[in-house]
């Protein structure tokens, strides 16, 4: 054999192995139910920083909330993350201002799909879109802008590469009418930064 078929060889063998693991990962996240447990989210934000005296912190947003690389967990307002769509695994700046005011900014969104569920009410009353056979948890403050209610077709924003427990809500096809879309308009705030007054 030459040294040009011994390298197609071996491409096609790394290809090969490459699918293999794909699959083998697949399996054993459907074996585990693909739940997404908070545990990448937390290594991810382990490794961003905190600088000016703490006054500017990194960190992951995990469906409501940004954990910073200490662990914390930071309140991000549901108006900003409904706003900006933000997904389970965005990396996100705070900025701590003098007055106590908490400004977010969106530094390292990641990858998305799109996907087309139903708004449904589980047992504890709580709102979840299915999609794909699964419930994701949605931002209150989402529903109740586009007025939304069980039965709603509901277009929500998922990481493309990951699973996750949370969606955002892009569109709602409401049953017999049209789509309602969100607003860019963010009361005079630019798309990626907003305020939160109170700690």
């Amino acid at each position: 054999m030459d040294n040009l078929t011994n390298l197609a060889l071996i491409a096609q063998m790394i290809e090969s192995a490459e699918k293999n693991i794909q699959s083998a990962k697949q399996m054993l996240k459907d074996l585990m139910g693909g739940k997404s447990d908070g545990a990448e989210i937390m290594r991810r934000a382990q490794v961003l920083s905190v600088s000016e005296g703490g006054k500017v912190i990194e960190g992951v947003f995990d469906g409501s909330n940004m954990i910073g690389p200490d662990g914390k967990q930071y309140p991000v307002p549901a108006n900003y993350a409904s706003k900006s769509k933000l997904v389970e695994g965005d990396v996100l700046k705070l900025t701590i201002a003098d007055d106590g005011s908490f400004i977010y900014k969106q530094i390292g969104p990641i990858e998305r799909k799109k996907v087309l569920g139903v708004l449904a009410v589980d047992e504890k009353g709580e709102y979840r879109v299915v999609a794909d056979g699964k419930p994701y948890k949605v931002l209150l403050a989402s529903l109740t802008y586009f007025k939304a209610e069980p039965g709603d077709q509901v277009t929500i924003v998922l990481p493309k590469e990951r699973e996750a427990n949370w969606g955002a809500v892009e569109n709602v096809i409401k049953q017999g009418s049209g789509v309602v879309t969100m607003s860019d308009s963010n009361d005079g705030k630019s798309s990626d930064e907003t305020e939160l007054d109170e700690l």
